[in-house]
Protein backbone atom coordinates (compact mmCIF):
# COMPACT_ATOMS: atom_id res chain seq x y z
CA UNK A 1 0.00 0.00 0.00
CA UNK A 2 1.42 3.39 -0.92
CA UNK A 3 2.35 5.39 2.11
CA UNK A 4 1.89 9.10 2.46
CA UNK A 5 3.78 10.63 5.31
CA UNK A 6 1.77 11.98 8.20
CA UNK A 7 -1.38 10.08 7.26
CA UNK A 8 -2.92 9.00 10.53
CA UNK A 9 -1.69 6.05 12.53
CA UNK A 10 -1.89 3.59 9.67
CA UNK A 11 -3.88 0.36 9.50
CA UNK A 12 -1.57 -1.62 11.76
CA UNK A 13 -1.75 1.00 14.50
CA UNK A 14 -5.53 1.01 14.47
CA UNK A 15 -5.69 -2.73 15.07
CA UNK A 16 -2.60 -3.86 16.98
CA UNK A 17 -0.67 -6.87 15.71
CA UNK A 18 -1.62 -8.81 18.84
CA UNK A 19 -5.21 -8.90 17.61
CA UNK A 20 -4.31 -10.52 14.30
CA UNK A 21 -5.96 -13.94 14.03
CA UNK A 22 -4.43 -15.09 10.74
CA UNK A 23 -2.29 -18.26 10.98
CA UNK A 24 1.47 -18.04 11.03
CA UNK A 25 2.73 -16.33 7.90
CA UNK A 26 0.10 -13.64 8.09
CA UNK A 27 -1.90 -14.50 4.97
CA UNK A 28 -4.56 -17.10 4.33
CA UNK A 29 -7.08 -17.66 1.53
CA UNK A 30 -10.85 -17.37 1.83
CA UNK A 31 -13.64 -18.06 -0.66
CA UNK A 32 -14.93 -14.77 -2.05
CA UNK A 33 -18.48 -15.87 -1.25
CA UNK A 34 -17.57 -16.00 2.46
CA UNK A 35 -16.62 -12.30 2.55
CA UNK A 36 -19.43 -9.83 3.14
CA UNK A 37 -19.06 -6.14 2.20
CA UNK A 38 -18.05 -3.69 4.89
CA UNK A 39 -21.31 -2.00 5.98
CA UNK A 40 -19.17 0.97 6.94
CA UNK A 41 -17.43 1.21 3.56
CA UNK A 42 -17.19 4.97 2.93
CA UNK A 43 -16.65 4.63 -0.80
CA UNK A 44 -19.91 4.39 -2.72
CA UNK A 45 -18.91 4.95 -6.33
CA UNK A 46 -16.37 2.72 -8.09
CA UNK A 47 -15.37 3.87 -11.55
CA UNK A 48 -16.00 1.04 -14.07
CA UNK A 49 -12.80 1.80 -16.00
CA UNK A 50 -10.69 1.59 -12.83
CA UNK A 51 -12.31 -1.74 -11.93
CA UNK A 52 -11.69 -3.07 -15.43
CA UNK A 53 -8.02 -2.08 -15.26
CA UNK A 54 -7.62 -3.69 -11.84
CA UNK A 55 -9.44 -6.81 -13.04
CA UNK A 56 -7.05 -7.07 -15.99
CA UNK A 57 -4.08 -6.81 -13.62
CA UNK A 58 -5.54 -9.47 -11.30
CA UNK A 59 -6.22 -11.76 -14.24
CA UNK A 60 -2.56 -11.45 -15.24
CA UNK A 61 -0.82 -11.38 -11.87
CA UNK A 62 -3.39 -12.39 -9.25
CA UNK A 63 -4.27 -10.39 -6.11
CA UNK A 64 -0.89 -9.08 -5.00
CA UNK A 65 -2.03 -7.31 -1.82
CA UNK A 66 -4.13 -9.27 0.70
CA UNK A 67 -7.52 -7.99 1.75
CA UNK A 68 -8.13 -7.27 5.42
CA UNK A 69 -11.18 -8.94 6.95
CA UNK A 70 -12.71 -9.52 10.37
CA UNK A 71 -14.68 -12.55 11.46
CA UNK A 72 -18.38 -12.02 12.07
CA UNK A 73 -19.18 -13.86 15.30
CA UNK A 74 -22.90 -14.06 14.53
CA UNK A 75 -22.74 -15.51 11.02
CA UNK A 76 -19.37 -17.22 11.26
CA UNK A 77 -18.39 -15.58 7.98
CA UNK A 78 -16.09 -12.67 7.37
CA UNK A 79 -16.64 -8.94 6.94
CA UNK A 80 -14.40 -6.92 4.66
CA UNK A 81 -12.44 -4.13 6.32
CA UNK A 82 -10.16 -2.97 3.50
CA UNK A 83 -9.94 -4.03 -0.13
CA UNK A 84 -13.44 -3.49 -1.56
CA UNK A 85 -12.16 -2.72 -5.05
CA UNK A 86 -9.83 -5.72 -5.08
CA UNK A 87 -12.70 -7.98 -3.99
CA UNK A 88 -14.99 -6.66 -6.72
CA UNK A 89 -12.29 -7.04 -9.37
CA UNK A 90 -11.50 -10.58 -8.18
CA UNK A 91 -15.16 -11.53 -8.53
CA UNK A 92 -15.22 -9.89 -11.96
CA UNK A 93 -12.47 -12.20 -13.27
CA UNK A 94 -14.01 -15.26 -11.64
CA UNK A 95 -11.60 -15.93 -8.77
CA UNK A 96 -13.08 -18.24 -6.17
CA UNK A 97 -10.70 -17.29 -3.35
CA UNK A 98 -8.52 -14.34 -2.41
CA UNK A 99 -5.61 -13.76 -0.01
CA UNK A 100 -6.66 -12.16 3.26
CA UNK A 101 -5.35 -11.11 6.65
CA UNK A 102 -7.88 -11.76 9.40
CA UNK A 103 -8.09 -9.22 12.19
CA UNK A 104 -10.30 -8.65 15.18
CA UNK A 105 -11.96 -5.26 14.84
CA UNK A 106 -14.81 -3.29 16.32
CA UNK A 107 -17.38 -1.55 14.14
CA UNK A 108 -15.58 1.75 14.70
CA UNK A 109 -12.21 0.25 13.76
CA UNK A 110 -13.68 -1.16 10.54
CA UNK A 111 -14.84 2.31 9.55
CA UNK A 112 -11.54 3.95 10.51
CA UNK A 113 -9.49 1.41 8.57
CA UNK A 114 -11.71 1.72 5.50
CA UNK A 115 -11.36 5.51 5.61
CA UNK A 116 -7.59 5.38 6.00
CA UNK A 117 -7.11 2.91 3.16
CA UNK A 118 -9.23 5.01 0.80
CA UNK A 119 -7.62 8.28 1.88
CA UNK A 120 -4.17 6.80 1.35
CA UNK A 121 -5.19 5.79 -2.16
CA UNK A 122 -7.02 9.10 -2.70
CA UNK A 123 -10.08 7.08 -3.71
CA UNK A 124 -12.78 8.89 -1.75
CA UNK A 125 -14.77 11.70 -3.29
CA UNK A 126 -15.15 14.80 -1.09
CA UNK A 127 -18.73 13.85 -0.16
CA UNK A 128 -17.81 10.23 0.60
CA UNK A 129 -15.04 11.47 2.87
CA UNK A 130 -17.46 13.88 4.53
CA UNK A 131 -20.02 11.11 5.14
CA UNK A 132 -17.34 8.89 6.66
CA UNK A 133 -16.33 11.67 9.05
CA UNK A 134 -19.99 12.21 9.91
CA UNK A 135 -20.32 8.55 10.94
CA UNK A 136 -17.26 8.81 13.17
CA UNK A 137 -18.60 12.01 14.72
CA UNK A 138 -22.24 11.02 15.21
CA UNK A 139 -22.19 7.23 15.53
CA UNK A 140 -19.05 7.03 17.68
CA UNK A 141 -19.12 10.46 19.35
CA UNK A 142 -15.66 11.46 18.15
CA UNK A 143 -14.61 15.10 18.22
CA UNK A 144 -13.22 16.64 15.06
CA UNK A 145 -9.79 16.64 16.70
CA UNK A 146 -10.09 12.89 17.32
CA UNK A 147 -11.09 12.21 13.71
CA UNK A 148 -8.21 14.33 12.44
CA UNK A 149 -5.72 12.38 14.55
CA UNK A 150 -7.03 9.06 13.26
CA UNK A 151 -6.99 9.88 9.56
CA UNK A 152 -3.94 12.14 9.45
CA UNK A 153 -5.73 15.36 8.53
CA UNK A 154 -5.89 18.71 10.26
CA UNK A 155 -8.93 19.55 12.37
CA UNK A 156 -9.75 22.42 10.01
CA UNK A 157 -9.73 20.04 7.03
CA UNK A 158 -12.08 17.63 8.78
CA UNK A 159 -14.45 20.45 9.79
CA UNK A 160 -14.48 22.00 6.31
CA UNK A 161 -15.07 18.60 4.71
CA UNK A 162 -18.01 17.90 7.00
CA UNK A 163 -19.55 21.25 6.02
CA UNK A 164 -19.97 19.93 2.46
CA UNK A 165 -22.86 17.80 3.73
CA UNK A 166 -24.84 21.01 4.34
CA UNK A 167 -24.89 21.91 0.64
CA UNK A 168 -28.14 21.65 -1.33
CA UNK A 169 -28.63 18.60 -3.55
CA UNK A 170 -27.93 20.54 -6.75
CA UNK A 171 -24.45 21.49 -5.54
CA UNK A 172 -23.79 17.99 -4.16
CA UNK A 173 -24.74 16.43 -7.51
CA UNK A 174 -22.45 18.83 -9.37
CA UNK A 175 -19.64 17.82 -7.02
CA UNK A 176 -20.36 14.10 -7.45
CA UNK A 177 -20.42 14.44 -11.22
CA UNK A 178 -17.16 16.44 -11.05
CA UNK A 179 -18.65 19.51 -12.71
CA UNK A 180 -17.17 21.46 -9.79
CA UNK A 181 -14.38 20.77 -7.31
CA UNK A 182 -14.41 20.73 -3.53
CA UNK A 183 -12.85 24.20 -3.69
CA UNK A 184 -15.87 25.50 -5.61
CA UNK A 185 -18.22 23.84 -3.13
CA UNK A 186 -16.48 25.31 -0.09
CA UNK A 187 -16.67 28.77 -1.69
CA UNK A 188 -20.43 28.39 -2.20
CA UNK A 189 -20.85 27.52 1.48
CA UNK A 190 -20.17 31.17 2.30
CA UNK A 191 -23.63 32.01 0.92
CA UNK A 192 -26.24 31.75 3.65
CA UNK A 193 -29.19 30.08 1.90
CA UNK A 194 -29.58 26.99 -0.32
CA UNK A 195 -31.33 29.15 -2.91
CA UNK A 196 -28.36 31.52 -3.13
CA UNK A 197 -25.91 28.60 -3.30
CA UNK A 198 -27.88 26.96 -6.11
CA UNK A 199 -28.18 30.21 -8.05
CA UNK A 200 -24.46 30.84 -7.72
CA UNK A 201 -23.77 27.30 -8.90
CA UNK A 202 -25.61 28.02 -12.13
CA UNK A 203 -23.37 31.01 -12.75
CA UNK A 204 -20.27 28.94 -12.01
CA UNK A 205 -21.32 26.27 -14.50
CA UNK A 206 -22.57 28.70 -17.15
CA UNK A 207 -19.35 30.73 -17.16
CA UNK A 208 -16.94 27.89 -16.29
CA UNK A 209 -15.59 29.83 -13.34
CA UNK A 210 -12.48 28.62 -11.51
CA UNK A 211 -12.30 28.55 -7.72
CA UNK A 212 -10.85 32.06 -7.38
CA UNK A 213 -13.52 33.48 -9.68
CA UNK A 214 -16.18 31.62 -7.70
CA UNK A 215 -14.90 33.17 -4.47
CA UNK A 216 -15.12 36.61 -6.09
CA UNK A 217 -18.69 35.88 -7.25
CA UNK A 218 -19.66 34.84 -3.73
CA UNK A 219 -18.17 38.05 -2.30
CA UNK A 220 -20.21 40.13 -4.73
CA UNK A 221 -23.41 38.22 -3.99
CA UNK A 222 -22.75 38.63 -0.27
CA UNK A 223 -22.35 42.38 -0.66
CA UNK A 224 -18.71 42.32 0.34
CA UNK A 225 -16.37 44.85 -1.17
CA UNK A 226 -13.25 43.42 -2.76
CA UNK A 227 -10.12 44.13 -0.72
CA UNK A 228 -8.55 47.47 -1.61
CA UNK A 229 -5.40 47.26 -3.63
CA UNK A 230 -2.35 48.55 -1.76
CA UNK A 231 -1.14 51.93 -2.93
CA UNK A 232 2.06 51.72 -4.92
CA UNK A 233 5.16 53.01 -3.17
CA UNK A 234 6.37 56.39 -4.47
CA UNK A 235 9.56 56.49 -6.52
CA UNK A 236 12.74 56.86 -4.42
CA UNK A 237 13.32 60.47 -5.45
CA UNK A 238 9.76 61.46 -4.46
CA UNK A 239 10.06 59.61 -1.15
CA UNK A 240 13.31 61.48 -0.42
CA UNK A 241 11.68 64.86 -1.11
CA UNK A 242 8.71 63.95 1.13
CA UNK A 243 11.12 63.07 3.94
CA UNK A 244 13.07 66.32 3.59
CA UNK A 245 9.85 68.38 3.65
CA UNK A 246 8.55 66.41 6.64
CA UNK A 247 11.77 67.11 8.54
CA UNK A 248 11.63 70.79 7.65
CA UNK A 249 7.94 71.36 8.38
CA UNK A 250 7.52 68.87 11.18
CA UNK A 251 4.45 67.17 9.68
CA UNK A 252 3.44 64.63 7.06
CA UNK A 253 3.89 65.79 3.45
CA UNK A 254 2.65 63.96 0.34
CA UNK A 255 3.86 64.57 -3.21
CA UNK A 256 1.87 63.34 -6.20
CA UNK A 257 3.55 63.77 -9.57
CA UNK A 258 1.37 63.97 -12.68
CA UNK A 259 2.10 64.16 -16.39
CA UNK A 260 2.32 67.95 -16.04
CA UNK A 261 3.14 69.15 -12.58
CA UNK A 262 1.51 67.49 -9.58
CA UNK A 263 0.23 68.15 -6.08
CA UNK A 264 1.88 68.89 -2.75
CA UNK A 265 -0.25 68.03 0.29
CA UNK A 266 0.76 69.25 3.74
CA UNK A 267 -1.08 67.51 6.58
CA UNK A 268 -1.94 69.08 9.92
CA UNK A 269 -3.75 67.57 12.89
CA UNK A 270 -4.87 70.55 14.98
CA UNK A 271 -5.53 74.26 14.71
CA UNK A 272 -2.30 74.89 16.56
CA UNK A 273 -0.33 72.90 13.98
CA UNK A 274 -2.06 74.81 11.17
CA UNK A 275 -1.20 78.16 12.70
CA UNK A 276 2.42 77.13 13.18
CA UNK A 277 2.67 75.98 9.55
CA UNK A 278 1.12 79.19 8.27
CA UNK A 279 3.59 81.28 10.24
CA UNK A 280 6.53 79.38 8.77
CA UNK A 281 5.23 79.39 5.22
CA UNK A 282 4.02 82.99 5.13
CA UNK A 283 6.80 84.61 7.09
CA UNK A 284 9.09 86.83 5.07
Amino acid sequence: MPHRSGLGRGLDALIPGGEQTTPEGGVTYLPVDHIAPNPRQPRVNFHPTELDELAASIREHGVLQPLIVAQDEQSGGYVLIAGERRLQAARQVGLTSVPVIVRQATDQQRLEMAIIENVQREDLSPLEEAEAYRQLAEDFNLLHEDIAARVGKSRVTVTNTLRLLKLPDAVKNALIEEHITAGHARALLALTTPQAQTAALQSVLAHDLNVRQTEELVRKLSGERPPARPKPAPPPEIAELEERLRASLGTKVTLRAGQKGGTLTIHYYSDEELNALLERLLSE
